[in-house]
C-alpha cells in the first residue's frame, strides 16, 4: 500500500487512460507507450485534436482568470489530469495569490504526481475520487479540507464529462454537484462534440481504454449549465470563448464547446 492508499498494481498500463492520452497530446512526458498510440490513433481519425486539446486548455486559462476576477476564491477541479503548467492554482493566484484549489482525478498515477506538486501547499489539495460518484468526491476529506461549500465555489469540469456514458447519467451527476454550490458560484465545462464532422472513428479510440468518449451536440451540452446563468457568448467553440486574441481557427474547426455558467439563486 502507497502513501496515496492504493497499491502500485492498481494502476492500470495495459489500457490507455484519457489523461494520459491527454497528457501525451499537450506534449507531456507522463504517459505510456499504449497511450501514446491511443494518442496517435485519435489523430489519425480526427488531425484537429492536436489543435483542439491545446484550445481546450487555452479556454480553461480564460476561464479560470474570469472567475477570479469575479470574485471567486476557491476552485473545485474534477478530472484535473496530469499536471501541465501553467496548472489552475498557478492562473488563479496570478489573480488573486489567496485563491485556494482542489483537485479530483481517479487516476492512481494523476494523484501520485500531483502531490508531489502540491507537497506542503495548504491551499491546495488533490484527492483520489470519481466523477461517477459526485457525492463522494464532495465528501472527500482533501476536498473538505481546502474548500468551504459555505462560500462561492469554481466547479470546474473541462474535458471530463464527455468520458460519462449516457447510463451513467451526467445530467444528474452535473445537477448533483451543482446542488452543494452557494449561490454565486460558477460551473466551467468543456465538452468534445461530433457537431463539425463524423467523429466516430475517434470516438471508437476509447473503446479500449479505461473510459469512453461520448460526443455531443451543443444543445446536449447546454443542459449541464441547467441552474445557471451563462456568461456571454454562453456555450461557444472554445477558441471563441473570450478570446484574448484573434482566434487561429476558423468555426467548426475545434471539436470542442466552452462555457461558464453562474449559479444565482
Amino acid at each position: 500500500m502507497t502513501e496515496n492508499g492504493f497499491r502500485a498494481e492498481e494502476i492500470d498500463t495495459s489500457r490507455p487512460h484519457p489523461a494520459r492520452i491527454y497528457d501525451y497530446l499537450l506534449g507531456g512526458k507522463n504517459n505510456y507507450e499504449v497511450d501514446r498510440e491511443a494518442g496517435d490513433r485519435l489523430a489519425a481519425a480526427a488531425p484537429e485534436v492536436w489543435s483542439g486539446v491545446r484550445a481546450n486548455r487555452d479556454f480553461l486559462r480564460r476561464a479560470v482568470r474570469h472567475v477570479v476576477d469575479s470574485g471567486i476564491r476557491q476552485i473545485l477541479d474534477i478530472g484535473t489530469g496530469l499536471p501541465s503548467s501553467p496548472n489552475v492554482h498557478e492562473i488563479a493566484r496570478e489573480v488573486a495569490p489567496d485563491v485556494r484549489v482542489a483537485y479530483v482525478d481517479n487516476d492512481p498515477i494523476v494523484n501520485t504526481y500531483a502531490n508531489v506538486l502540491l507537497r506542503g501547499s495548504a491551499a491546495t489539495s488533490i484527492a483520489l475520487a470519481d466523477l461517477r460518484d459526485p457525492r463522494a468526491v464532495l465528501d472527500h476529506p482533501e476536498v473538505r479540507q481546502v474548500i468551504d461549500f459555505e462560500q462561492p465555489v469554481a466547479l470546474l469540469l473541462v474535458a471530463i464529462v464527455h468520458f460519462l456514458t449516457d447510463a451513467e447519467r451526467p445530467e444528474r451527476v452535473v445537477a448533483t454537484l451543482r446542488d452543494a454550490l452557494p449561490a454565486g458560484s460558477f460551473l466551467v465545462l468543456s465538452h468534445a462534440t461530433g457537431d463539425f464532422a463524423d467523429r466516430s472513428a475517434a470516438s471508437a479510440v476509447y473503446n479500449t481504454a479505461t473510459a469512453t468518449l461520448n460526443l455531443r451536440s451543443r444543445d446536449r451540452i447546454e443542459r449541464f449549465f441547467d441552474g445557471f446563468t451563462l456568461v456571454e457568448p454562453g456555450v461557444a467553440e472554445v477558441p471563441f470563448w473570450h478570446p484574448d486574441a484573434p482566434p487561429p481557427t476558423r468555426p467548426g474547426e475545434i471539436g470542442y464547446y466552452g462555457g461558464v455558467g453562474r449559479k444565482t439563486g
